[in-house]
């Protein structure tokens, strides 16, 4: 299924994105690699074990983009211009090897840009561990196309 165009995103609608990831200690040693991140509560099971965590916690940059992928599906795939901005994130709890990651979004606000041709929606993003605890939340916000334009 396609992204929604901006006529399709409601102020106000909330989706529950059906997609979940459970994040291995393989996924997170990859996304340290490829950042080249060796902050070592990432990644060092011993320095991790002495900290207030008790182990290693993932990459809060991983989280984030993972919550961002899952909703890709059903808001932007295929109808997006361009991210514009990724604001106010925040990580109220950290996200540990085995944790399952489920995302929510919510259309705070849109506007037509000014040739009206596109417009700009911003959707606030909730990720929750399978324990139903937010660990992730942040404001993204997109150019979109709007159907009458997009091209066939």
């Amino acid at each position: 299924m396609p992204g929604r165009y901006y006529e399709d995103l409601e102020v106000g609608e909330t989706i529950a994105h059906d997609r979940r990831r459970t994040i291995s200690e393989s996924d997170n040693q990859r996304f340290c690699d490829m950042t080249m991140n060796q902050q070592p509560l990432h990644l060092d099971r011993e320095f991790a074990a002495e900290t207030d965590f008790g182990e290693r916690i993932v990459n809060g940059l991983y989280t984030l983009s993972l919550a961002v992928g899952i909703t890709i599906p059903e808001t932007t795939d295929g109808t997006i211009v361009a991210n514009l901005s990724y604001d106010d994130v925040e990580h109220p709890k950290p996200v540990f090897h085995g944790d399952t990651i489920r995302a929510e979004s919510t259309v705070v606000d849109r506007r037509e840009t000014s040739d009206g041709e596109r417009g700009v929606v911003t959707m606030h993003v909730e990720a929750f561990n399978q324990h139903d605890e937010l660990v992730c939340s942040f404001d993204r916000t997109v150019l979109s196309l709007k159907r009458e334009y997009a091209e066939d």
